[in-house]
């Protein structure tokens, strides 16, 4: 299921895998930001993931060696990937709640899109402008809730946004570069691997320069949620969605964004303590069904894979 494309059956069940993995991933991050610095916690989830991603690519007989003109390119992404979409993503839940989190994200076809019209020629349709303004009014709604529920007030909500805005900025960037010919042709699972480690190296530069010493938890549960985050949400997540993207294509493969802020937003109601209201309610219906005309005849080669 993770070498050639995937047969109908596979391809359903490689969706629902990675889709249920990636709308749990938002409430599991939130255990991970409480003793522990955020960067300290994103280092060590790729420095676990890196090395899996290297064992399972020697344990299937792929080489781990790449030309020295693609290093330019896994570099990129291991920092736009890797460390500043994930750094900015913990930091956002530091400030808001995971599900709201989640939910913005789902908007990241957006600007994939923008950039990948920029960058790449690949100019959205009408159907995409008139879902993006109705799924932008949606996470507005959203957000206007936050501010009224929040406890830390309207800084604490902007910072929140400004992160996740920065996330997804890194994930867009990411999306687009690997859409690029020349990085299609890196072996995908030593791809991976050396952007993950390259993006690890740069999280624990990070974490010494903001955190200091490296800080560790022992607890079941900060391990247990690390180990998740590493190898099912960074790991087997990955290696399932790109061979159903070659198969049926990123515009397809992204309707996962329709479902996981769904599954996100439900664990926060659950574990945050989510509060809805009419106005919470028609934000996320606003806010999904945007993305729904957005895509449903989205051209776009740009994969949106979403960041937790």
């Amino acid at each position: 299921m993770t070498g050639a494309e995937p047969d109908r059956r596979g391809i359903i069940l490689s969706f629902i895998i990675f889709t249920l993995i990636w709308g749990s991933t938002w409430i599991v991050i939130r255990g991970q930001i409480g003793t522990v610095p955020p960067q300290w916690s994103v280092a060590y989830r790729f420095i676990i993931a890196a090395a899996a991603m290297a064992l399972i690519a020697r344990a299937r007989g792929q080489s781990l060696r790449v030309h020295p003109r693609y290093w330019r390119g896994i570099a990129f992404l291991g920092l736009a990937q890797f460390s500043v979409n994930f750094n900015a993503v913990y930091l956002a839940e530091l400030y808001i709640t995971s599900g709201v989190v989640a939910t913005m994200f789902a908007l990241l076809l957006i600007p994939s899109s923008l950039l990948g019209w920029a960058m790449l020629g690949q100019r959205p349709g009408r159907r995409f402008v008139i879902g993006s303004v109705v799924a932008v009014a949606g996470i507005a709604l959203l957000l206007s809730h936050e501010l009224q529920v929040a406890s830390a007030g309207p800084r604490a909500v902007a910072i929140g946004v400004s992160f996740t805005l920065l996330g997804m900025l890194g994930a867009a960037l990411a999306n687009v570069y690997q859409a690029r010919p020349a990085m299609r042709e890196i072996p995908f699972l030593a791809m991976l691997a050396w952007s993950m480690t390259i993006g690890a190296a740069i999280n624990i530069a990070l974490a010494v320069a903001l955190a200091g010493a490296p800080q560790v938890e022992w607890t079941a549960t900060y391990w247990a949620g690390l180990l998740y985050l590493a190898l099912a949400a960074s790991v087997l997540a990955f290696m399932l969605y790109y061979p159903v993207v070659r198969a049926i294509g990123p515009a397809k493969a992204a309707y996962s964004s329709m479902i996981v802020p769904i599954i996100a937003m439900g664990l926060s109601t659950l574990y945050e303590g989510y509060r809805w209201t009419p106005t919470a309610v028609s934000g996320a219906i606003l806010a999904l069904g945007g993305m729904a005309i957005a895509m449903s005849r989205n051209r776009s080669k740009v994969a949106a894979p979403d960041a937790a």
